[in-house]
């Protein structure tokens, strides 16, 4: 019988604990992001708990003080014992407030929420192998997503991503023909479409409900005349002769993308390029060992795979594919040419040209 190692058992039982504490802050810190408690604190820091009630609108002050107290206890904000008022610091405003900010996490929660609601039909795939539909497994996993890598697009995009592309930025401010490939509810068409106002924009997205937010969000940021939003799976699009062709996010969520990159070859212009954003990941397992690969394999496992079963084909390529295996299936449509040029905490940006 193999020794207990006392040593080793205490260090994962800390370990544990820290991350039972996370996993049961999800529907606290929910409640504060939708209650308007964090941006609170953040505009009249700092304030006891029947304070922070009052100035919430009118909530119910032992609720709230539980509530504080155990986003001090979670490191979320802070908690002076001498005067019993509770603080935000600017840097977790960054994470629960600025909605801009490039590590704002209200849709990481979010997504950890949908994750819970959509288990009972993962664990009915994991034992008929099926695959569960983009959108079915919680109420409003499309909108999670979206909201959780939007951060990342406000920041990153026209910034760092579109820059780094052969040619392409020049084409988009002299006035280009794009496609936004997985386009959601079209976040990252809309920010194109906004920086490169002589462009034209065309968002596709298999998922109508998504497209329908998209069609939204367009009108709402005045910029539907120069966008358009269409449901279509990425191999059924009819349009041709595209400068740029982007994917964010989602190649490894398709079912069949050889197929997809197939298609792109077909609607991309020889001079054009397809920017394929995918979460960043090393080739071998062992190298997403860490804490990034710990959020996407988890995600993947619940929600990506899943995705990719249930189409046709259904490879299941995963979060965590790795730059290697996505350039194997990028050139499998017949592109010569796919580098990474952009690499950052939580996404790898590959371009893909026709020639070499």
């Amino acid at each position: 019988m193999v020794q207990l190692d006392e040593a080793k058992l205490h260090s994962f039982i800390g370990k544990m604990l820290g991350d039972l504490g996370g996993a049961f802050s999800v529907p606290t810190v929910r409640l504060g992001l939708r209650l308007g408690l964090f941006a609170t604190l953040d505009r009249d820091e700092p304030l006891t708990a029947a304070g922070l009630a009052a100035a919430a609108g009118g909530l119910t002050e032992r609720y709230v003080r539980e509530w504080a107290l155990a986003q001090a206890a979670n490191g979320y904000i802070d908690y002076d014992s001498r005067s019993e008022t509770f603080s935000l610091s600017p840097e977790q405003a960054m994470i629960f407030v600025n909605r801009d900010s490039p590590v704002y996490l209200e849709g990481a929660f979010d997504i950890a929420a949908a994750m819970i609601e959509g288990e009972q039909k993962v664990e009915h795939a994991f034992r008929t192998g099926a695959g569960v539909r983009w959108g079915d497994s919680a109420g409003c996993l499309f909108c999670a997503t979206g909201a959780f890598f939007r951060p990342g697009y406000v920041n990153n995009i026209v910034q760092s991503w579109l820059p780094a592309l052969q040619g392409i930025e020049d084409k988009l401010a002299s006035g280009a023909k794009v496609a936004d490939v997985g386009c959601g509810v079209g976040f990252s068409t809309i920010l194109m479409a906004q920086a490169y106002p002589k462009s034209s924009f065309v968002g596709y997205d298999f998922h109508e409900p998504s497209v329908r937010e998209a069609q939204s969000h367009a009108r709402t940021h005045g910029v539907e005349g120069r966008v358009k939003f269409v449901a279509a799976t990425a191999k059924d699009i009819k349009e041709t002769d595209f400068d740029l062709v982007t994917s964010f996010d989602c190649l490894h969520d398709m079912g069949d993308p050889r197929g997809c990159a197939d298609h792109m070859r077909r609607i991309l212009k020889k001079d054009g390029s397809w920017m394929v954003v995918e979460p960043v990941a090393g080739d071998r397992p062992e190298d997403n060992m860490n804490p990034v690969g710990r959020l996407y394999y988890n995600a993947s496992t619940m929600i990506c795979v899943p995705t990719s079963l249930d189409q046709e084909v259904g490879e299941g390529l995963g979060a965590q594919a790795g730059e290697a295996k996505l350039s194997e299936v990028i050139r499998s449509g017949g592109f010569k040419q796919v580098k990474r040029v952009v690499t950052g905490p939580f996404n790898m940006v590959l371009e893909a040209r026709l020639s070499a």
